[in-house]
């Protein structure tokens, strides 16, 4: 193998010829099941040394061996708890004005490299060390230091729990500072949300990038608090309440555009849980060809949303793409000759000619109040959030009986649950064949990286799954610098759209279940959800173990 074909320290080890392929491909199998790094399986299973795996990322990524030296002192790094150091195997050797000097028993972490940027704000200058050496000199570095920062932790606590000093110190630059960089770096690498938890003695910061969460350096468990107090003062709470949970909005201006933030905080055993949800417009596309969904569906679904009346449901859980949809919709079919009203919870994007009304419990306006009274306003197309209860589900059936396109969502897993659940909620059988005109289920899968992909012919059984012509190859995810060593880059739409038709009206009224009502629908061409993944799969659009991560074989 050439200099120039290694891209992975798999590669490398391979070609010091040190592993031979039988060995590797185990490994590789191994961490198939386990997920743990390559490296470590290598050297759990004898085959390498951790000093052969440190000089393989010293000559993969061209960056220097770090070897133990005796009673050599190591810095304690404000900003960069010891568990974080210990879980992720880092040891900071040298902190200067803009640089910190680390070792890494991963290198090739680049998320984590650049969690330590962000803790430090500093350049992560990176060494290849041994495993055992970092963790024993984490030990000896931070011996009689816990004890001193458990105490300084507890103290502090103890103390924060006043209102006036919680403020003051969420007022405080360190703080500011903090709680804007973590919302910063969350925008600059696409996230969708951020989460920030507390425990017992530690806390802990996530970011979910294209559905998948991430965690990188968390707070200080000594400043949760202020932290805490700091995004509730930006988002015009309570700081005094916690006992109950919160919700609350962020606007803010990141890189001259406006980005909004909408956030949860809800108590918990050791403190308050966060997690604030993007709403990025610029980042979100509104589009339907660009969501991904393919063509045929297309064609389809088009022909729905232009109809006069009736009810379009979208299903899946949360998380999958459902109000993306509906937002999609409305951008094709707005118009001056159409009126478009919303009733949502919350409005999570302006839209230019759709008129929005934002739900608030706390002065009775709820989705059922809210589409009572718009229905007086003779819209044409009418929104609804999500249909929670039988109230709702009554009005917006109402509303698509009396020549309105209702458009809503629901949360089922599959299209043909959708008019089971409905039952369950109270609405009868004559009324959903009548006024549901089409069930759209679906799913968000990661996009393989197009830069560092790579094909693989699939073994006899998996291509027989997937029905590939023989020869005809599967891509795998590798991970590159375009796509932060993921192997992934953006999401992409799956969809199971069933059309109501005569026959299947004929089985909500005989109260058939939703197995029998899915079997019928795929008879009359409603392709699944496996079906729909497996075309993007063979089209090398996404991975099967992605599919299988989000649907299952129907």
């Amino acid at each position: 193998m050439s200099q120039s074909d290694i891209h992975t320290i798999g590669d490398m080890i391979l070609n010091t010829g040190k592993v031979n392929r039988a060995d590797m491909d185990r490994a590789l199998e191994v961490q198939k099941q386990t997920g743990q790094k390559l490296g470590r399986i290598l050297i759990d299973l004898g085959t390498v040394s951790e000093e052969d795996l440190r000089q393989a990322y010293s000559n993969l990524l061209n960056i220097p061996v770090w070897e133990k030296k005796k009673d050599e002192q190591y810095p304690i790094v404000e900003g960069i708890p010891k568990v974080f150091l210990v879980t992720n195997r880092v040891l900071p050797l040298k902190v200067y004005d803009s640089m910190i000097d680390v070792v890494l028993a991963d290198p090739q972490d680049t998320m984590l490299v650049e969690s330590i940027t962000l803790a430090t704000n500093k350049l992560a200058n990176v060494y290849a060390g041994c495993e055992k050496d970092i963790l024993t000199s984490l030990e000896a570095t931070y011996e009689g230091e816990v004890k001193e920062q458990e105490d300084t932790a507890s103290s502090s606590i103890e103390v924060m729990e006043d209102v006036e000093q919680l403020r003051d110190m969420a007022s405080e630059a360190p703080v500011i500072r903090l709680v804007n960089s973590v919302l910063t770096k969350a925008i600059e690498i696409g996230a969708s949300d951020v989460h920030l938890e507390v425990f017992e003695r530690n806390a802990r910061l996530r970011y979910r990038v294209d559905g998948v969460l991430r965690e990188l350096v968390p707070p200080p468990r000594e400043l949760y608090n202020a932290i805490i107090s700091r995004i509730k003062i930006m988002s015009k709470l309570n700081i005094a309440e916690k006992r109950l949970p919160q919700d609350g909005r962020i606007r803010m201006k990141v890189a001259g555009k406006e980005v909004d933030l909408r956030v949860s905080i809800i108590p918990m055993s050791h403190g308050e849980g966060v997690v604030m949800r993007i709403l990025d417009r610029s980042a979100v596309v509104l589009n339907l060809e660009k969501l991904g969904f393919n063509p045929d569906f297309l064609v389809k679904f088009r022909h729905m949303i232009n109809k006069p009346e009736g009810m379009l449901l979208v299903t899946g859980p949360t998380g999958s793409g459902k109000t993306t949809t509906l937002y999609a919709v409305l951008c094709e079919i707005v118009s001056p000759e159409v009126k478009i009203i919303t009733v949502e919870d919350p409005v999570e994007y302006s839209m230019e000619g759709v008129n929005q009304i934002q739900v608030n419990p706390q002065i009775e306006l709820t989705f059922a109040s809210g589409l009572r009274s718009i229905l007086r306003h003779d819209p044409d197309v009418v929104l609804i959030g999500e249909i929670r209860d039988k109230e709702t589900a009554t009005i917006a059936i109402q509303a698509s009986l009396t020549g309105h396109l209702v458009l809503t969502t629901l949360h089922t897993n599959d299209s043909a649950s959708a008019f089971t659940r409905l039952m369950d909620m109270g609405i009868e059988d004559y009324l959903i064949s009548s006024c549901v005109i089409g069930v759209l289920a679906q799913r968000l899968v990661r996009k393989i990286c197009m830069k560092c992909r790579e094909p693989y012919i699939p073994a006899e059984d998996v291509r027989q799954t997937v029905r590939l012509k023989e020869g005809m190859p599967l891509y795998k995810a590798k991970g590159c610098d375009e796509c932060n060593n993921t192997g992934f880059k953006g999401r992409k739409c799956i969809a199971e759209f069933l059309v109501v038709d005569d026959a299947i009206r004929r089985l909500i009224l005989a109260h058939r279940d939703s197995g029998e009502i899915m079997k019928e629908a795929i008879k009359r061409g409603t392709k699944n959800l496996w079906e729909d993944g497996l075309e993007s799969v063979q089209r090398g659009e996404t991975t099967l173990d992605e599919l299988l991560r989000v649907s299952s074989d129907t």
